[in-house]
C-alpha cells in the first residue's frame, strides 16, 4: 500500500517536472538549430532529464561499468537487453548522445513524445515492412552523419528477464554502413520496475 502510494506520487512528480523541461528542450532546439545538426546538446539534455528521475529515487542505485570505452568521436549501433521501462532512463544515464529506435505509438504521448520528436528520434511501425524499410533508411542517413542509433533487439520488453532471440535489423543496419556495433547489458530493471508495472519495489540496485 505504501509503494502504491509513493509510486503515485512519484508519478505526479515526473509528470510536472516533464512540462518544465519540456520547456528548457524546446529553447534548446530553437538555440542550437543553426549549429548542432547532430542534436548533441539536445541529446546531453535529454539524458540530464531522465537522470534527473534516477538521482530522485533514492530507493534506486544505479552502477555503471565500462563507460570509458564510449568515445565521443566515433558513432554506434547501440544494442542492448530490454527488461523493463526503466531501461530507458539507465541508457540516457550513460550521458552518451544518440537517436532511439521507437515504435511509432510512443511519440503521441504529450511532452515526452515531443521530446523525442525535438531529438529527431526515429518511428517504427511494427510488423509494417514499409515502415521497417523507412526506419532502415533513415538510420543510415543518420548513421553517415556522425550519429549514432540505439536499437533493442528484442523488440520488446522481456517479461521474465531471459534474454529473448534477437531481431536482425540492427545487426544489417551496422553492416550495410560498416558502424561499429556497441553492446550495452541492462541488469536488475525488471525487479524494480516489472513489465506491466507501475509501482515501486523497494531498494534495487540497476546496473
Amino acid at each position: 500500500m505504501v509503494n502504491q502510494f509513493l509510486s503515485g506520487l512519484y508519478l505526479v512528480f515526473i509528470s510536472i517536472t516533464s512540462m518544465l523541461f519540456f520547456v528548457v528542450a524546446l529553447l534548446i532546439r530553437l538555440l542550437t538549430f543553426p549549429f548542432d545538426k547532430r542534436r548533441i546538446v539536445q541529446s546531453l539534455f535529454s539524458s540530464f532529464w531522465a537522470s534527473f528521475y534516477l538521482w530522485c529515487m533514492p530507493a534506486w542505485k544505479v552502477r555503471k561499468t565500462g563507460t570509458g570505452k564510449l568515445d565521443l568521436s566515433k558513432n554506434y549501433v547501440i544494442v542492448s537487453n530490454h527488461q523493463s521501462q526503466l531501461d530507458i532512463l539507465l541508457a540516457f544515464n550513460l550521458f552518451y548522445p544518440f537517436r532511439w529506435v521507437s515504435k511509432k505509438e510512443v511519440f503521441h504521448i504529450p511532452v515526452i513524445g515531443w521530446n523525442m520528436m525535438l531529438n529527431g528520434y526515429v518511428k517504427l511501425k511494427r510488423g509494417d515492412r514499409e515502415s521497417v524499410k523507412q526506419m532502415m533508411s533513415r538510420c543510415e542517413r543518420l548513421l553517415a552523419g556522425g550519429c549514432s542509433i540505439f536499437l533493442f533487439p528484442e523488440g520488446t520488453r522481456s517479461a521474465t528477464g531471459e534474454l529473448k532471440r534477437f531481431k536482425p535489423g540492427a545487426f544489417i543496419l551496422a553492416k550495410r554502413v560498416k558502424a561499429n556495433i556497441l553492446p550495452l547489458v541492462i541488469e536488475g530493471t525488471s525487479r524494480a520496475l516489472p513489465k506491466h508495472a507501475l509501482h515501486l519495489t523497494g531498494k534495487k540496485e540497476m546496473h
